[in-house]
């Protein structure tokens, strides 16, 4: 009996012969199209051992981002696919399984025939999602206020000009007092502008995901941080809606990243892989 192996799985997407040629992933293994027959869907993988790939930190961000330049790699050639997670493998079955393809050679289901099942069981439902994201890629936009320029000028020259003359602890209590008034005026600005922008984009994209807290520094107010599904030839609308906010409200800071494939508009069904 051999040992397990398993299947390292990137992505689903429609079979392509030469969608994969050239491209390599995690550590630099060579990529390949798995075919699943009686569809026309394919799966993104290389041949691993059927243990994750673990590490310290550092080389985690490097093998994610190895996977992330993969997949992206090929969704441009292709124009449409179904990322998967880090460390979705689909290993060699023990020898008693049951497989519904028949058995491997040394006695269980082998990776590939487990997921071809697994694609085919849910192809329509695939294949669908396939067809809605097709021609859509996924931006990510990063909105905050500069708390400093969001106050207002006439409450902050007023509290400058109690400051003078007054003592060093009383200089102290009334610069807290400032700061405080600061977060509430900013965060009162983030308030209003977040449901306004939010609308603005939608106008634009077809989907909005809020993805929690904006990451902020010290002196910023989030106001909103989103992962936009949009048409390709939407990008640029994305970016002026931006530009005129930025013009709108100077205290604002954005950042504006993409395009990358769907990540956050894949169902979790086909991101990773359970049976």
């Amino acid at each position: 009996m051999t040992d397990r192996t398993a299947l390292y799985v990137y992505a689903l997407l429609r079979h392509g012969a030469d969608a994969a040629d050239g491209v390599t992933g995690l550590d630099g293994r060579p990529l390949r199209l798995l075919h699943v027959p009686g569809t026309q869907l394919a799966a993104l993988v290389h041949d691993a051992a059927p243990t994750p790939f673990q590490g310290g930190d550092e080389q985690v961000r490097r093998w994610v981002a190895e996977q992330n330049e993969a997949v992206t790699t090929v969704w441009e050639r292709t124009g449409s696919l179904l990322p998967m997670t880090f460390n979705v493998l689909v290993a060699d079955a023990s020898p008693d399984a049951d497989s519904p393809d028949g058995p491997a050679a040394d006695g269980g289901p082998s990776a590939e025939e487990r997921l071809a099942h697994w694609v085919r069981e849910q192809a329509p439902e695939i294949t669908e999602r396939l067809d809605e994201l097709s021609g859509r890629c996924e931006l990510r936009v990063e909105i905050a206020l500069d708390r400093s320029a969001a106050v207002a000028h006439a409450a902050s020259s007023k509290l400058t000009a109690e400051v003078a003359g007054r003592s060093p602890g009383m200089r102290r209590l009334l610069a807290k007092r400032q700061e405080q008034e600061a977060k509430n005026a900013a965060g009162l600005l983030a308030d209003s502008l977040h449901a306004e922008i939010r609308h603005d984009l939608l106008t634009v994209a077809e989907d909005l995901r809020e993805r929690g807290s904006a990451h902020t520094g010290p002196d910023e107010t989030g106001v909103l941080s989103a992962a936009l599904l949009v048409r390709d030839e939407d990008i640029d609308a994305v970016g002026s809606l931006l530009s005129a906010l930025r013009i709108r409200e100077p205290s604002a800071r954005i950042r504006f990243l993409g395009p990358w494939p769907p990540y956050s508009f894949t169902d979790d069904r086909y991101s990773s892989y359970e049976k």
